[in-house]
């Protein structure tokens, strides 16, 4: 985010009604989107990106800290763990559990454990999960390789909404 860019307070419950309004809409354009593959995507991805984050401030939400759980990888697991002075499985029967079906570690609470829920920042930010640090994932190679992600991400977080909404006009005119 630049300088001067000054961001605006997401309204949660007024993104609740959008997303209500709207998801159906945002997730047929996706699935066209992945099917038609438009040409210039990639390019268009970091232009909307920059547009998005000089409108959405993460900290006045944090609705996905809330509402999801990221993924921890062994990596994620060993540099949190050490980072709260904690073993590897103290910290597991603590704050995870194992999804058997995704066999992911994830949270075993919402909103998350590390989530200051006055501040909306993270206690543990500088050495968060990989997932956390790449959400909402907007600008990864190939949108159209990461429809999926998207589509449900759409739902949580504002930002990915505002992405597809500023998406579908430049591409849908």
């Amino acid at each position: 985010m630049s300088a001067q860019s000054n961001p605006r307070a997401v309204n949660l419950r007024q993104f609740k009604k959008q997303v209500k309004d709207n998801k159906r809409k945002f997730k047929r354009f996706l699935t066209k989107i992945e099917t038609e593959r438009p040409r210039g995507l990639d390019k268009l991805t970091p232009v909307l990106d920059k547009e998005v984050w000089e409108e959405v401030d993460c900290l006045t939400c944090a609705n996905c800290c809330k509402k999801m759980s990221p993924t921890f990888s062994q990596k994620d697991i060993t540099r949190i763990s050490a980072h709260l002075n904690m073993t590897v499985p103290a910290f597991k029967e603590k704050w995870l559990f194992f999804d058997k079906k995704d066999k992911d570690w994830m949270n075993v609470k919402q909103p998350c454990q590390f989530l200051d829920l006055k501040t909306n920042m993270c206690s543990i930010y500088e050495v968060r999960p990989a997932d956390c640090a790449g959400f909402p994932h907007l600008t990864k190679k190939k949108l159209v390789d990461h429809v999926d992600t998207h589509k449900q991400n759409i739902e949580y977080c504002p930002a990915t909404y505002k992405m597809v909404e500023k998406m579908k006009a430049r591409l849908n005119p």
